[in-house]
């Protein structure tokens, strides 16, 4: 074990194997973090355990400053690939206007090919707005345009991973006779959606094969109970969809141990202010009574989100929040 800030001194596996019904992931910011950084934690998240590694996906730093470093998305989570060897590897998530859908489903096909059929694609409609003005991408004056957009970006990406030839024309894209080659090795890319406005919802019931929540459980129980609503609706099953939710994660001997790695990683991020229903802070104990409402609330695949600089203590005690989760038999209702 090491202090917050520097790579692991020992290796251990963790939360994978003892996780039961849940699965345990490590969100990983690609911002003002040095790439040695960032590559340390996804290779320790992996030995820690985790059963997933994902990166968040900003082409300018999404707290603070924007000028501050940010990492590009699927080099990054390429590198990463190369690197590990049993997570699965995703964005958390790919906003789709950031990119063509055809480059999107290129690139994501090559992760799949390097990880060995590890990836999982992520999707979300994007909401920060200074990127996309800055780059001169159009952002979209609506979450009804944004989510349409999404919906029409999914389509033309599910249709050429499976090997589609793909044409569509319309008010965001413009795609004549597109064909993916390779096919990715897997038969079907897990299909993860982020975010949970009205808007969105409905596109997840329809499409998702994974749905990710953020915020505490006051605030995605609710967005849960909406989309189980809308796949009654629809006729489908809503167990169908696997149910991710992220939580900035700081775990230290005591609370106020936890609380010094949450004051170093805000100060770094230039965040003044947060939503305390993000966080689980604290012993092993506290950190895994924060989350149990989240899983009562149906979520069973937990992610710890993690910011530069990475703490390491955080990552390689985690295995103690999965087993104390595990031993509450929170899910005998999913």
């Amino acid at each position: 074990m090491t202090a917050a800030g520097g790579p692991p001194t020992a290796r251990r596996t963790g939360p994978s194997r003892l996780s039961g019904q849940l699965r345990f992931g490590a969100l990983l910011w690609t911002e003002r973090a040095s790439w040695q950084e960032l590559l340390d934690a996804a290779i320790a998240a992996e030995e820690a355990g985790f059963s997933s590694i994902w990166c968040s996906d900003h082409l300018v730093a999404s707290t603070g400053p924007p000028e501050g470093s940010c990492f590009e998305l699927w080099t990054t989570l390429a590198a990463i690939g190369t690197r590990t060897s049993t997570a699965t590897i995703g964005p958390l998530v790919a906003a789709v206007a950031l990119r063509n859908p055809g480059v999107t489903t290129k690139a994501v096909t090559t992760l799949d090919h390097i990880t060995g059929g590890r990836a999982v694609l992520g999707l979300g409609s994007g909401w920060l707005r200074r990127e996309y003005e800055s780059y001169g991408i159009p952002f979209g004056d609506s979450a009804a345009l944004r989510a349409q957009r999404l919906e029409e970006g999914i389509e033309i990406i599910r249709g050429l991973l499976a090997g589609e030839t793909v044409s569509c024309h319309s008010e965001y894209y413009e795609i004549t006779g597109a064909k993916q080659s390779p096919r990715p090795i897997q038969a079907k890319v897990p299909l993860l959606i982020g975010g949970q406005g009205p808007r969105l919802l409905p596109v997840v019931a329809r499409h998702a094969d994974m749905w990710n929540a953020r915020g505490g459980a006051g605030e995605i129980a609710p967005a849960a109970a909406a989309l189980r609503s809308h796949c009654e609706r629809l006729g489908r099953p809503y167990d169908e969809i696997e149910r991710l939710t992220n939580r900035w994660v700081c775990i230290g001997a005591s609370r106020p141990d936890a609380a010094r790695s949450l004051t170093s990683s805000l100060a770094r991020h230039g965040i003044a202010d947060y939503n305390p229903g993000i966080v689980a802070l604290g012993s092993p104990e506290e950190v895994a009574d924060q989350l149990a409402p989240t899983v009562r609330a149906g979520f069973n695949h937990i992610i710890c989100s993690l910011r530069s600089p990475f703490d390491y203590e955080t990552i390689n005690r985690f295995h103690q929040v999965a087993e104390i989760l595990g031993g509450y038999n929170l899910v005998a209702s999913y």
